[in-house]
């Protein structure tokens, strides 16, 4: 996802939880994760149970906008 689409998201880049995250695309945690197995030496880890907006941000271009906001 180009930046110019995330700008047009109405979804707000912050800190998200995974679980949060997994809400957001309708999935399961355990889905979410697995996903994210395929990024994790891009995302870096996680900062406690948060990833930062910046991680955010990568895995929203990576995977695409959730569209449950």
């Amino acid at each position: 996802m180009k930046q110019e689409e995330l700008t047009k998201s109405r979804i707000q880049i912050k800190a998200y939880s995974k679980t949060e995250l997994a809400v957001m695309y309708n999935i399961s945690a355990k889905s979410l994760q697995s996903w994210l197995k395929t990024v994790e030496k891009e995302l870096g880890p996680r900062i406690g149970r948060f990833y930062t907006p910046k991680q955010v941000k990568r895995i929203f271009e990576e995977f695409g906008a959730p569209e449950n906001v």
